[in-house]
């Protein structure tokens, strides 16, 4: 019944092995796949750089909360921890945005699942993946290819990112 906007990344362990298990447990839910992106860490925690990518995945049974199942059972899977706000981690998985079969964006303001994820467009490591699948892609705060030209010519380290050539998930 909808389609979602998912964030995969980790800096912890096989880190594209983590990001290709939430491809294989999509299965054939998987629209499509970004390349994967080498990131800084968010949040101010040491740390070793990011690996991310975004996925595109379609379900005729999930409502918008079935897709936050979808998340966690992904990074429980990868033996997720949730020890430190911002930390390293195996798997994180996001709930980036969520359509209806119209087309639509669903807007929730659901502390346990806010929809379209409020930080996304202030990520770059969200962002420039995303704009790689769908470049006019909407948010509240407008598209999310103007969004990420935004925060590349900031200047800010932590939103630098790279595309690893080669690195298919």
């Amino acid at each position: 019944m909808t389609i979602a906007v998912l964030s995969i990344g980790s800096n912890v362990g096989d880190s594209i092995a983590h990001l290709r298990s939430v491809v294989d447990r999509l299965g054939d839910r998987l629209v499509v796949a970004s390349g994967v992106y080498r990131t800084a860490p968010w949040g101010g925690v040491e740390q070793e750089p990011f690996h991310n990518a975004v996925l595109i995945a379609d379900d005729d049974a999930l409502e918008a909360g079935g897709w936050l199942g979808v998340a966690r059972a992904c990074e429980s899977a990868a033996g997720r921890t949730r020890k430190v706000r911002w930390g390293p981690r195996t798997l994180d998985v996001d709930v980036i945005a969520v359509y209806d079969r119209e087309g639509m964006l669903i807007v929730s303001g659901d502390p346990e699942l806010t929809l379209p994820h409020p930080r996304a467009h202030e990520r770059a490591f969200v962002l420039a993946p995303w704009v790689e699948l769908q470049p006019h892609a909407m948010l509240p705060q407008g598209a999310v290819d103007a969004l990420l030209r935004g925060l590349l010519e900031s200047g800010d380290p932590q939103q630098q990112v790279e595309r690893l050539d080669g690195v298919a998930l």
